[in-house]
């Protein structure tokens, strides 16, 4: 009897051990496109998000329906050195065309890895669902871009399945260096004639399409019906996309990024962007760029992105997550 007891224990405690090993440590190394390896993550209640290791860029992030909250383009090029159109970029070392290195820096056309054993990072946000990636500079790099970094990125799923991004970006030289940075995510839309974005009125912005002058947005809230790119300062921590059609909100979460950037192309032509592409996406972008960040040698810089979609109609401090 004891013996009986005592394998029931023990398997009782494997059952236990695997699913913990599920819970902390559930993701897929697969082959994506063209053959580029990817991250696929995925919670006990079947939301997931996809990452490429090329770019360190996430691909998918889907709910519990499987319903796709990113968009890519129809016609994204899977094909490095090309840069992938949509989903979540990541710009660094610097946003755009702000300094002398190819337009929003280099790391979004780098092999990035597997981080095995990253440094502790506390986070009361994630489900456990995650994957951490490591990017180092290379020699090649060094003649670019001078200054010797490592680039660590957590892509966790939240408890309600939303998308949490903690960057952690480390000096690993023997000099200051400063930068400019920023993500730049693909939203989902049902129509970008049918979208507004909450959170930015009576602040100053630099319209791109008007060599960064200088303007303030008087306006209530952000709508779309022509071509808009604008870079806007010193913004708040939340920002909003609310989907009239679908009846739901985006709730864009950020610290350590005090601008942001709105964005869509509307009917300009790109080259890896479809036709009609644009009526299918918006883009709220949180960036660092008036104010460069500075690391000194051995310093390391954190900043969070947390994305939830919520109802529309229920109460914001009831939807909105607690950070």
């Amino acid at each position: 009897m004891g013996n009986k007891i005592n394998l029931i224990f023990l398997w009782a405690m494997l059952v236990a051990v695997v699913a913990m090993a599920t819970e902390h440590r559930p993701f897929e190394r697969t082959k994506g496109i063209n053959g580029l390896e990817k991250i696929i993550v995925r919670d006990r209640r079947g939301r997931s998000f996809e990452v490429y290791l090329y770019g360190g860029q996430v691909t998918s992030w889907k709910n519990e329906k499987g319903e796709e909250l990113l968009f890519m383009s129809t016609k994204a090029i899977f094909e490095p050195p090309t840069p992938i159109r949509g989903g979540i970029p990541v710009l660094f070392p610097q946003y755009s065309n702000t300094g002398p290195l190819p337009g929003h820096g280099f790391v979004r056309q780098r092999f990035w890895e597997i981080d095995a054993n990253p440094p502790p990072l506390r986070s009361h946000l994630s489900s456990g669902a995650h994957v951490d990636l490591i990017l180092k500079s290379s020699e090649a790099d060094l003649k670019i871009w001078p200054h010797k970094f490592i680039y660590r990125l957590r892509v966790a799923l939240g408890h309600g399945g939303d998308l949490i991004l903690t960057p952690r970006i480390r000096n690993s030289d023997v000099k200051p260096f400063n930068f400019t940075f920023g993500f730049h995510p693909y939203f989902s839309v049902s129509d970008i004639s049918q979208i507004q974005v909450e959170g930015l009125q009576n602040l100053d912005y630099l319209d791109q399409q008007k060599n960064r002058t200088r303007f303030t947005d008087h306006g209530k809230f952000i709508t779309f019906d022509s071509q808009l790119d604008r870079l806007y300062l010193r913004t708040p921590n939340t920002l909003r996309i609310v989907d009239h059609k679908k009846k739901k909100t985006i709730v864009v979460r950020k610290e350590g990024q005090a601008d942001a950037v709105v964005w869509n192309p509307w009917d300009k032509k790109v080259s890896d962007l479809g036709v009609e592409d644009y009526r299918r996406f918006v883009a709220v972008e949180p960036v660092a760029v008036e104010k460069p960040i500075i690391l000194k040698p051995g310093q390391e810089w954190k900043a969070i992105v947390h994305v939830s979609v919520v109802p529309s109609g229920c109460s914001r401090k009831s939807c909105i997550p607690h950070t």
